[in-house]
């Protein structure tokens, strides 16, 4: 179990890095949005892994607060967005 954890971490690092490259190199707003809402996702997968190695059900509630605030940050962009699409 422990090196299925260890591979799974990695992967998601591996995602991680490959993910932050693109939200610093995104051309859109829109772009860096998609990748800083697949980064949560990757972030929630690593805690989830994290909370897996250790046995404890303790942190499902970062991942519920984790996945709120990307979820809010999604949407407060995307309302106070000043690119007029008309």
């Amino acid at each position: 179990m422990t090196a299925v954890l260890f591979v799974t971490g990695g992967l998601l690092l591996v995602a991680a890095l490959l993910t932050l490259f693109r939200l610093l190199r995104g051309p859109s707003v829109y772009d860096r949005l998609v990748a800083l809402d697949l980064f949560v996702v990757i972030l929630l997968g690593g805690i989830l892994v994290e909370a897996l190695g250790r046995r404890e059900p303790a942190n499902v509630v970062l991942l519920v607060v984790v996945a709120l605030v990307g979820f809010l940050s999604t949407v407060s962009v995307l309302r106070f967005d000043v690119e007029d699409p008309r």
